[in-house]
């Protein structure tokens, strides 16, 4: 996951930690809940994580960051971090929900992940392109992709909040959304 030519290339980081929880806001994230933050970077979002759920395990691959993230949630009781790739590390088998902004391009490979997992979340949150996002909707209005049909089946998607460019850095050239994806109840 930490190619750092493709992780430069697709990694957009939100820079207020007051955007971070604005949009933590538009999620069902509740003190009682176990929150994974993918590619997390610093930390922002952790961080922010960190203020509204039981317990965040924040995961960043690069090393460097990694570092970043450590020095910035130290003070943080409810933050595990691991230097892992989210790709081929093992998921929680507790109920846990999803909330990231993670590279543009493991966007896909991570929800097929999160889809094939013997525990799914319960709830995902990603930072995505709009343009995938909108693929991932079921909706006569737009063309579903193959891993948007899957999703469907088992989540209720939605488009839950428009990015703008200057909310990260570096500014994405793309559309960004906050997309959710929630269980639907069995």
């Amino acid at each position: 996951m930490s190619n750092s030519r493709n992780h430069l290339l697709s990694q957009h980081f939100l820079r207020s930690p007051r955007t971070a929880l604005m949009l933590i806001g538009h999620s069902n994230i509740k003190k009682r809940d176990l929150v994974l933050d993918i590619g997390a970077g610093s930390g922002v979002i952790t961080s922010a994580l960190a203020k509204r759920c039981k317990k965040v395990i924040a995961i960043e691959p690069d090393k460097t960051a990694c570092e970043k993230l450590r020095k910035n949630t130290e003070k943080l009781d409810n933050v595990e971090i691991l230097s892992e790739d989210f790709l081929e590390m093992e998921l929680p088998k507790e109920p846990y929900k999803i909330f990231a902004n993670p590279p543009f391009h493991l966007s896909s490979a991570i929800l097929k992940k999160l889809l094939a997992a013997e525990n799914p979340p319960d709830a995902i949150y990603l930072i995505l392109q709009k343009q995938l996002a909108l693929k991932l909707l079921n909706t006569e209005r737009h063309y579903t992709s193959q891993l948007g049909y899957a999703l469907t089946q088992k989540y209720q998607t939605k488009i839950r909040y428009p990015l703008k460019p200057y909310d990260f850095t570096p500014p994405p050239a793309v559309s960004t959304v906050l997309f959710e994806a929630k269980k639907i109840k069995d």
